[in-house]
Formats: structure tokens, sequence, C-alpha cells
């Protein structure tokens, strides 16, 4: 980077994993049915990302352990948390959904795929807790590379064709 500025880590962010940072990073993750939720403070320049496989853990109380990220509503829930004890206001953040594709042609019988589960899990627990989704990018047939900027938030997409997920 010019000027002596600070370099970003570069992070590939894999099914099941969530990041929160302070410092800049460059997180790069490949979605199918999966759902990436971004979360930012431009006040503090605080950024986190989730990779959920499923809308939601089947325990009586949602997991905040090393599985967290796999689910949805876990994964929402416990990014939002690490950022409330860093000092983010829930009002404050900036949130980006993206993925939830039907990578196979769906299934006769079957109410809704696991894609759109998890569309639906991640809107209805951002709107239970009060932050306002910014960005959505979902469902579809195809699948997406996002690349998220912790330090400032943005958001670079790109939608793959079939066979380069």
């Amino acid at each position: 980077m010019r000027g002596g500025g600070v370099r970003a880590r570069v992070i590939f962010l894999k099914p099941g994993e969530l990041v929160v940072s302070a410092e800049p990073a460059r997180i790069t993750t490949l979605l199918g049915s999966c759902v990436a939720v971004t979360m930012y403070s431009a006040r503090l320049r605080l950024g986190a990302v989730c990779h959920a496989l499923l809308p939601a853990c089947r325990r009586e109380r949602p997991c905040c352990n090393g599985e967290a990220g796999r689910y949805v509503e876990c994964a929402v829930k416990l990014m939002l948390k690490e950022l409330n004890s860093r000092g983010v206001v829930t009002g404050e953040i900036e949130a980006k959904i993206f993925g939830g594709s039907d990578m196979f042609d769906p299934v006769e019988g079957h109410r809704n795929s696991v894609g759109m589960q998890n569309i639906e899990m991640a809107v209805k627990v951002l709107e239970q807790t009060g932050v306002r989704v910014q960005t959505r990018d979902l469902g579809g047939p195809r699948g997406r590379k996002i690349i998220f900027h912790t330090d400032t938030g943005e958001v670079f997409l790109k939608r793959l064709k079939k066979t380069e997920v």
C-alpha cells in the first residue's frame, strides 16, 4: 500500500467460520446455498462476517460455542454480541446479506430449499435484533464470491457460473 498505510490481512473464510476484526482485513468466501452476513461500524471501523451453512441449530438455547458459525441464527447473534462488547451500538451497524442460492434442482415436495431457509433466518434475526440491512444479493441459481473489507465495510461481489462453484 502506498504512503505507509496499514496492509490488510487476507483471509479465506471457510464454511462455518466467522471473523470479527478491528484490524484491516480482506476476507474472501465462496457461497452457494450458504449465507454470508457482514456487519460494519463506520464509527469504529470494525467489521464482522460469517459464512453460515444452515439456518439454526436444534438446541434449546442457540449455541455460542465453536459451532456458532455454522448456523445463521447463532452466527448473527454471536457477531452482534462481539461487536456490542467492543463498543458498537446496534443502531449504527450496517449489515449486508449474500448467498442462499438454489444450486440444485428443487426436490419435489420440499417446501423451501436450504438456501431459502438460510435467507429467511438471516432476515428474521437481523430484524429482531434491530440491525438494518443496507444491501442484499440473495437467492437465484448462481453461487457468489464476495470480498469483504473489515475496515471500510465494502463488499465486492461476483456472481459465479455453475462451473465456477
